[in-house]
């Protein structure tokens, strides 16, 4: 975007809603529909929404990607497993980027496990890794011992996993919470159920990204299931609206569409929306608040229209509204 969006100094979320005294759909919720902004609490979205609409989700459950280096303050951040099984990561000296390292450096890493850099990835910011478990069966199960979500430095302290989990992660695999869907509860879903509204899941194993980059994304994993792909596809037949949960969400349904129709497709995407692409699906996207140099504002833009985009981040900085992943969110209806 052209417009200078800067983040506001004190609109960081620094910790989740629940230690604010907030429920996680207590947060806050700014509509854009038709054109006319709304205020609302997350806990109003049955009557926002209306019946048939469609929420596509992503069923992706967040990994314990965080774990140290042994002797210092450094940090791997695992991002995405390789179809080979080697590992796309990140390093970080406490909360901060790392520049250096060399191919052939190994770390070892508390519990056992050790990393070897085996090279630049095509952004300097990643390492291509091999991981060895240490007595572990599996990388996965050495990060459930003794890995930590990843965090960033305007999350002053570390939170348990649960509160980086949705309600609809069952498939553990994102280093990062596809955090769009963390406001949703058990009852705030059976009411939009009761209410007419669909779900639609989708599954995106979503990367680091990492906030002082601002990098396009890179290849994910994602799959779309025919039944989703039936659910979609009849919404738009028949004139109803299908939003998106989340950036994530719309990476993986727009990656599903062949001819201007969803189908059942698994595999590795590397779609990148943009204002010039566009979308071919999707009406609408709930999604937090993002700096205006990140690539996620472009996929916005692509969503809402460049208009309506600004429109929301302006009346969300006057209104006080919360950034990043335990901020608020924003729902854009094109």
């Amino acid at each position: 975007m052209t417009t200078d969006l800067t983040l506001p100094a004190g609109l960081d979320a620094h910790e989740p809603p629940e230690a604010r005294g907030l429920t996680r759909d207590g947060i806050r919720l700014l509509v854009s529909d038709g054109g006319e902004l709304s205020h609302h609490r997350f806990s109003d979205l049955p009557s926002v929404l209306r019946a048939g609409d469609v929420l596509v989700v992503n069923t992706s459950g967040t990994l314990p990607a965080s774990v140290a280096v042994v002797g210092g303050s450094l940090r791997v951040h695992l991002s995405t497993e390789n179809a080979d099984g080697s590992w796309l990561l990140e390093l970080r000296s406490g909360t901060q980027p790392y520049p250096f390292g060399a191919a052939g450096d190994r770390l070892p890493l508390v519990g056992g496990a050790s990393v070897l850099l085996r090279g630049r990835y095509s952004r300097n910011r990643l390492w291509e890794a091999t991981i060895d478990p240490g007595r572990f069966a599996t990388v996965q199960a050495y990060l459930a011992a003794v890995g930590e979500p990843i965090r960033y430095g305007y999350v002053p302290h570390s939170w348990p996993l649960r509160y980086y989990q949705t309600v609809f992660g069952v498939d553990p695999g994102s280093a990062e919470m596809p955090s769009a869907g963390r406001p949703f509860t058990d009852r705030l879903v059976t009411r939009l159920v009761a209410a007419g509204v669909q779900f639609a899941p989708v599954l995106l194993h979503t990367g680091v990204a990492s906030p002082e980059a601002h990098e396009r994304p890179y290849p994910e994993w994602f799959r779309v299931s025919a039944e989703t792909a039936r659910t979609v596809n009849a919404a738009r037949a028949d004139g109803r609206r299908v939003i998106a949960v989340g950036t994530t969400a719309v990476r993986a349904v727009e990656s599903a569409v062949r001819d201007g129709v969803v189908q059942e497709v698994s595999g590795w995407t590397e779609l990148v929306v943009t204002p010039e692409r566009g979308v071919a699906v999707v009406d609408g996207l709930l999604t937090g608040f993002h700096e205006a140099a990140a690539s996620h504002v472009d996929m916005l833009v692509a969503v809402a229209g460049r208009g309506v985009v600004e429109r929301c981040y302006a009346a969300a900085v006057g209104g006080g509204y919360l950034w990043h992943e335990f901020g608020d969110v924003n729902l854009l209806m094109r």
